[in-house]
């Protein structure tokens, strides 16, 4: 998702931490590292000014047209299941269930007067929604996430849990950010992932996992879910570099792979654990080489489900 838009303002100066960081974080460190050198390997640390792929899409602008979606380098594609899964009849997961928030709305471009309508996400009013963003060849946002909310429901389903989609592309537009939070909360869920991808800038690379800050105003009460949210997003981050190989982001989150913030209504109104993956920057033409790859979207998926498993089994 871009910085730029409804529930995705530009990241504030980051504070000094107030704590040592958990061992959960501790132990990400050394395979960050390991997954940079597997990151360098196979693409580099970022591109130079000659790589530019373009500029973070605008919220209220339609994704970047093209005649045709890129093909991504597998055929592989996950098989159609219901928005909800039925119950499991046994795996480690069984009982347990999760939401996943595919970021955005492949008809968003087409219902511009209805995601600009704001709502109140408990700090302030924001847009529903935006149009999310797209690679400079057109692959868009809206289509990645779904793809890769797919492959995760099915790898979640193998192990027992019951799955929900917040949208599943049979909408005309949305969910809004507070109704996403709604549905988890509604779903009781164990937990819950919003998938993105990031509109930053060429040369900006690699992964960050969004985890609520403390929040107490209005609707918005974030203080129950800090600190399982932080659990749950930490291990997303480990399990996320190990699978992919990917690094954590270059440019938020100083090397961690973890951002927290204030801003987002989909963490703001959330009673349930939950965090946001911007997956990678989909403005850097390496980074885009990966998220138009099936095979590179079915390792993200798998690191996203190792990451909610650990979690969910504690």
């Amino acid at each position: 998702m871009s910085y730029v838009g409804p529930d995705f303002d530009p990241p504030q100066p980051r504070r000094p931490r107030r704590r040592p960081l958990t061992v959960a974080v501790a132990a990400l460190v050394p395979g960050a590292l390991l997954g940079w050198l597997v990151y360098e390997a196979v693409g580099g640390s970022g591109g130079d000014a000659s790589e530019a792929v373009g500029t973070p899409s605008s919220s209220s602008s339609a994704p970047a047209a093209s005649t045709s979606a890129p093909k991504s380098t597998d055929d592989e594609k996950p098989s159609p299941t219901p928005s909800t899964s039925a119950p499991a009849a046994s795996g480690p997961l069984k009982g347990k269930v999760v939401v996943i928030d595919p970021g955005h709305n492949p008809s968003n471009f087409q219902h511009t007067a209805e995601i600009n309508k704001k709502v109140n996400i408990g700090t302030n009013w924001k847009e529903c929604d935006t149009t999310g963003t797209s690679t400079n060849s057109g692959y868009t946002e809206a289509k990645f996430t779904l793809d890769v909310a797919h492959r995760l429901r099915t790898l979640l389903e193998k192990q027992g849990a019951t799955v929900k989609l917040t949208q599943d592309g049979d909408r005309t537009y949305g969910p809004c950010v507070d109704e996403r939070a709604r549905i988890g909360n509604k779903a009781h869920a164990d937990a819950v992932v919003s998938i993105h991808a990031d509109g930053a800038g060429a040369g900006q690379r690699g992964f960050h996992v969004i985890l609520p800050g403390s929040v107490h105003a209005g609707a918005a009460d974030t203080r129950p879910i800090v600190a399982s949210s932080a659990d749950l997003g930490e291990r997303i981050a480990g399990k996320f570099v190990r699978v992919t190989g990917s690094a954590p982001s270059n440019y938020v989150g100083d090397g961690t792979g973890l951002v927290t913030r204030k801003d987002l209504g989909g963490l703001n109104l959330s009673t349930v654990p939950k965090v946001f993956i911007e997956c990678g920057n989909m403005r850097d033409t390496k980074d885009a080489a990966l998220l138009t790859s099936g095979t590179w979207r079915q390792k993200a998926a798998q690191g996203i489900s190792e990451g909610i498993v650990s979690f969910l089994r504690g």
